[in-house]
């Protein structure tokens, strides 16, 4: 069978191999779609934390089952499934307290271990959840939008409360939506106004403010001075992450989603003059997908996708989907 490996930063090989073969603890898949995340485009730019080379990427999987052994969910030979790509041991402090997305020995399939950009795959049954209701599209960006359904959860959002949202990515853009089917008022910041202007018409982004314009005062006017209560950083980049908390209230929450490599720096008297709560947000469980798929409806997946190719033209894709002036949102293989 053929699979894409990143064999070092800037570099793509297409091979083949054998088919997996399953344990009795695995189902073997047929991988229908992968979505592109930022966690690939890190990867191949050589920048991505956690990593090493060669490895197989991708982990936002739409997948349909090959063969199966009965199992808890009732999942079938032929079944659609969303893969929840992060395979926990089980046994660890975090595991132990709910929190897999978290565990000590985590593997994320695409990061840590092989991923999707295989047309066939092995993966642990209890990592599978049955959407025949969804379709490839609809599967395939359910991880994803996990990533913001746990930092929501994460940080207790109510209705009517102000949140700032830094950076309209993929995952900056699912919490925007998410945060606003909750019930909060979202103001959504980057300095991409096309960006910007996809989450305000498309998402529904309560207030959009470019970056780049003084953004304190602008969330100053918008909250009547009280700043966002909540504010999450989906950009993972240093310079974002440490001013995350000019845009918080006293009292607030400051929800860090993206990724960083490098080390931060913020003044101790200003977070502590806020009593800041700081919180990161790793990964996902399964009860942030399972209510992803409950208000999928609710989300514009055909405009979230913005560029689709099949697999055998990704390689000559790839380097395009790294550049913000191609407009590119969330790119997606078919097989």
């Amino acid at each position: 069978m053929k699979y894409i490996v990143c064999q070092k930063p800037g570099m793509f090989l297409l091979e083949e191999k054998k088919t997996p073969i399953r344990n009795n603890d695995e189902a073997l898949l047929r991988v229908k779609k992968v979505g592109i995340c930022g966690t690939d485009l890190h990867a191949y730019s050589g920048n991505q934390a956690f990593f090493t080379y060669p490895k197989i990427l991708g982990h936002e999987l739409a997948a349909e089952v090959i063969d199966i052994d009965k199992n808890a969910r009732n999942i079938k030979k032929g079944d659609k499934v969303v893969i929840m790509p992060y395979v926990s041991c089980g046994t660890c402090i975090a595991c132990r307290k709910g929190k897999t997305n978290c565990c000590t020995n985590i593997e994320v399939l695409g990061v840590h271990t092989d991923g999707g950009m295989q047309e066939q795959i092995t993966v642990r049954t209890d990592l599978l959840i049955p959407a025949n209701d969804l379709s490839y599209d609809e599967i395939a960006i359910v991880e994803p939008l996990a990533i913001g359904a746990h930092a929501i959860r994460r940080a207790a959002i109510k209705p009517e409360e102000f949140v700032v949202v830094v950076g309209c990515g993929p995952i900056g853009i699912g919490i925007i939506k998410l945060a606003q089917i909750q019930g909060a008022k979202v103001i959504a910041l980057d300095m991409n106004d096309t960006r910007l202007e996809y989450a305000k018409n498309e998402i529904g982004a309560d207030y959009v403010i470019n970056v780049t314009k003084d953004p304190v005062s602008k969330i100053s006017d918008i909250t009547n001075g009280d700043m966002a209560t909540a504010v999450f950083d989906a950009t993972g980049y240093k310079g974002a992450l440490e001013a995350g908390p000019d845009y918080m209230a006293h009292g607030g929450r400051y929800i860090l989603v993206g990724l960083s490599k490098g080390e931060l720096q913020f003044a101790h008297p200003k977070i502590h003059a806020k009593e800041t709560t700081l919180m990161c947000s790793r990964n996902a469980t399964i009860e942030d997908f399972e209510h992803v798929i409950k208000v999928l409806p609710q989300f514009p997946t055909g405009s979230f996708i913005t560029h689709n190719v099949p697999f055998s033209e990704m390689i000559s894709n790839f380097d395009s989907w790294t550049k913000p002036e191609t407009g590119v949102i969330k790119a997606t293989i078919d097989f």
